[in-house]
């Protein structure tokens, strides 16, 4: 591996593991943090010039929380009183944490839960409120949950934009707001259902991640329950990028700073593993327009892997992920050639990568 530094916060079925690699190339590991409880969102926030790590562990009998480090993982706070709890009136309550994103503002963070909601913090975490413009939306009676529940699971936001937001929804689809969340549209033109009545419906697809080009603000790519699709207006409209792919189901995504689209193709939403059993991830360098498999230093026999929706990221040209049965893979040349790094964690739920 590029001797860079590199953090990977790495969220598992059995908690949070914090890797660094230092100039010598060679990786460390310290956890797991909140044993025995599942992480399926995690961030590192270096925006105010600190070292803030956020987790939202989930035991399936005390319910999710949302917890800091100021201390790089040393310790994490656990408040009595939890950050994030559904109101009243909502006659809901929170059951899982899916994403944790940056807002525009450094004291500005978002975070993506089930039951499908958004809470919002603009004092660097201290506080969060519901987001009441999506909660209050019309579809949402009609939102019906995936295989992992109804939730917000992704949340893209723009650096320079504060207002610019955009979610995805299993299964509701892409929304998308340009006020800051107090409304919001749905966006899903071109992206097919084909279990519903209409396979084009305005929104119930299951998408399972979108991503935005590093450079190109408008670019941005999804990969749906079944289908790979690029938009080229904002993620206002979409069209299918599947050709030359084993198959167009799949979970995670990511775009590299070079540009490059990584994903991981599995077999069918019955079988959910990785086609032919190799473990085979597929890069395109021309946006969608052609992919090439990569293999090396990946087994491509009986490999029988599964990849979640949030367990492939990338930092720079390196690219990582991990699988249900708790390998971790990383690449620093674009994806040309992998490493394991990890071999025996427990199911990795959510992969981070950062550089500090």
């Amino acid at each position: 591996m590029a001797k860079t530094n590199t953090l990977l916060l790495v969220g598992t079925a059995k908690g949070l593991f914090i890797l660094r690699r230092g100039g010598n190339g060679q990786w460390s590991i310290k956890g797991p943090h909140f044993a025995g409880r599942a992480v399926y969102s995690a961030f590192f926030d270096q925006r105010k010039g600190g070292n803030e790590m956020w987790a939202g562990p989930v035991s399936w009998h005390f319910g999710a929380e949302l917890c800091k480090s100021t201390d790089m993982g040393a310790t994490w706070d656990e408040p009595e009183n939890r950050r994030i709890k559904m109101p009243a009136n909502t006659k809901k309550s929170l059951e899982n944490i899916w994403q944790i994103a940056p807002g525009a503002d450094p004291k500005t963070l978002y975070v993506g839960v089930a039951p499908a909601a958004v809470f919002e913090s603009h004092d660097g975490g201290e506080t969060f409120k519901l987001n009441k413009g999506l909660w209050s939306h019309p579809h949402r009676k009609k939102w019906t949950p995936g295989f992992g529940g109804l939730a917000v699971h992704t949340i893209v936001t723009d650096a320079k934009n504060p207002n610019d937001l955009k979610i995805a929804i299993s299964t509701g689809g892409v929304y998308q707001s340009a006020d800051g969340g107090e409304s919001w549209k749905v966006t899903n033109t071109g992206v097919k259902a084909y279990f519903l009545p209409d396979p084009y419906p305005e929104f119930g697809q299951c998408v399972h991640k979108i991503a935005r080009h590093p450079r190109k603000k408008n670019l941005f790519f999804l990969q749906n329950h079944h289908g790979v699709y690029r938009s080229r207006d904002g993620a206002v409209t979409w069209h299918e990028i599947e050709s030359g792919l084993p198959s167009n189901f799949g979970f995670g995504l990511t775009v590299s700073d070079s540009g490059s689209v990584f994903i991981v193709p599995l077999d069918s939403d019955g079988v959910r593993y990785t086609c032919e059993g190799k473990l085979r991830v597929y890069r395109s360098r021309d946006e969608g327009k052609s992919w090439e498999p990569l293999t090396k230093g990946l087994p491509q026999k009986n490999a029988y892997e599964v990849i979640l929706r949030d367990s492939v990221a990338s930092v720079g040209d390196n690219i990582f992920f991990g699988t249900k049965n708790g390998k971790l893979y990383g690449s620093s040349n674009d994806g040309d050639s992998w490493k394991l790094i990890e071999g025996s964690l427990p199911e990795i739920c959510c992969v981070k990568a950062y550089t500090i």
